[in-house]
């Protein structure tokens, strides 16, 4: 890096650094975390479950993002710091030290930016996440497997741990999926994932074709908040039916012996959701009120912000035409994001979890 690139660096970052003061409200959010410390402090609080935790969410986020900004003025600090040793003696060793500074301050400043996108009112929360497996049969069952693997992935490389709500093997043997939903457990694993809503197309050579030609084929995910119960969601009895049946897939032997698998079909919507991972029928059929919940939550936000496209991905048939994301592995290879256009030619990374690419140029195209 050459000095004047340093010089307008440092220029780019201050103004930048002001904007985000301004449009993140620090000050307030400030004062908001005082107001918050004292009710913790006081103790009295804690009397009351349901507000506690809501504050305390709200009492981690501000502390992340004060965190943060903070961190960038004192970096902004010692990059005045280091231009002055540099002007007083522009040896080599103090204008490493200023190049140093000046990535760091770039890097706090750029997460305090991408923490902006993640602004939406569930952005925090959990999530909750299903995919489906399109028409193709066997190929698109292995293409849920992978899609679920990858995700998976991505969310153990985030620190969001994972846990199956229901489970439908495919018929293509061991590994093989028609659909499963998971939850993400963690700050910000929906913000974090939301971008994956929508459906996903492989091209490759199928490995059960044994005339090895090339195969398209297609998967759903859909990404929902996990809605906290302080949320009111009004779910008539009347509009619910509740099914039972056995479950199956993993979980252990119990689950096969029992009818304790739920199944809802809420009418007005045709929402369907069902879960089978807890081992008593009442547990299944609390998480799958829960799901249901969610989704019906994100379908009036759905409607409220019809013009926002990107969260009806997952309305569009699941065929040619309506993916969001390609996933090319023959003739050539390339991963490419047609909302964001962008595109990686490590396909093997980005299957393996390696999707930061794609979320960033997401959040920073659509914001929270």
């Amino acid at each position: 890096m050459e000095l004047f690139e340093i010089k307008e660096l440092r220029e780019k970052l201050s103004t930048n650094l002001e904007k985000l003061n301004k449009h993140l409200n620090i000050k307030e959010k400030k004062e908001r975390l005082l107001e918050l410390n004292k009710e913790f402090e006081d103790g009295s609080i804690w009397n009351f479950p349901e507000k506690s935790t809501q504050l305390s969410k709200e009492k981690v986020k501000l502390e992340r993002i004060i965190k943060m900004y903070d961190k960038a003025l004192a970096l902004q600090d010692d990059i005045e710091v280091y231009f002055e040793f540099y002007n007083d003696d522009p040896s080599e060793e103090n204008f490493k030290e200023l190049e140093k500074g000046i990535i760091s301050w770039k890097k706090i400043v750029d997460e305090i930016e991408f923490q902006r996108m993640l602004s939406g009112e569930t952005d925090f929360n959990s999530a909750i996440i299903s995919i489906n497996a399109g028409s193709g049969g066997t190929e698109s069952q292995d293409w849920t497997s992978m899609l679920y693997r990858m995700l998976t992935m991505y969310c153990d490389k985030k620190g969001f741990k994972t846990k199956i709500l229901d489970f439908q093997a495919g018929d293509a043997g061991k590994g093989s999926i028609k659909s499963v939903t998971f939850l993400a457990i963690g700050d910000y694993a929906y913000g974090f994932t939301k971008s994956e809503n929508g459906v996903h197309r492989l091209v490759r050579i199928s490995p059960f074709d044994s005339a090895a030609r090339r195969h398209t084929t297609f998967a759903s995910i859909s990404v929902v908040p996990e809605i906290d119960d302080n949320i009111e969601i009004d779910i008539k009895p009347d509009d619910v039916r509740v099914d039972t049946f056995r479950a199956s897939g993993a979980g252990g032997q119990h689950v096969n012996k029992t009818d304790s698998a739920i199944r809802l079909t809420h009418f007005p919507s045709g929402i369907v959701v069902s879960c089978q991972n807890e081992r008593s029928q009442h547990k299944n059929k609390e998480t799958a009120f829960k799901i249901l919940k969610s989704k019906l939550y994100e379908l009036e936000i759905q409607k409220k912000k019809a013009e926002e496209a990107k969260f009806n991905a997952t309305k569009k048939e699941n065929s040619w035409g309506s993916q969001i994301r390609s996933y090319v592995l023959h003739p050539y290879k390339m991963v490419k994001d047609h909302r964001t256009n962008v595109e990686m030619g490590n396909t093997s990374a980005v299957l393996d979890g390696g999707l930061e690419k794609f979320v960033k140029a997401y959040l920073l195209k659509f914001g929270g």
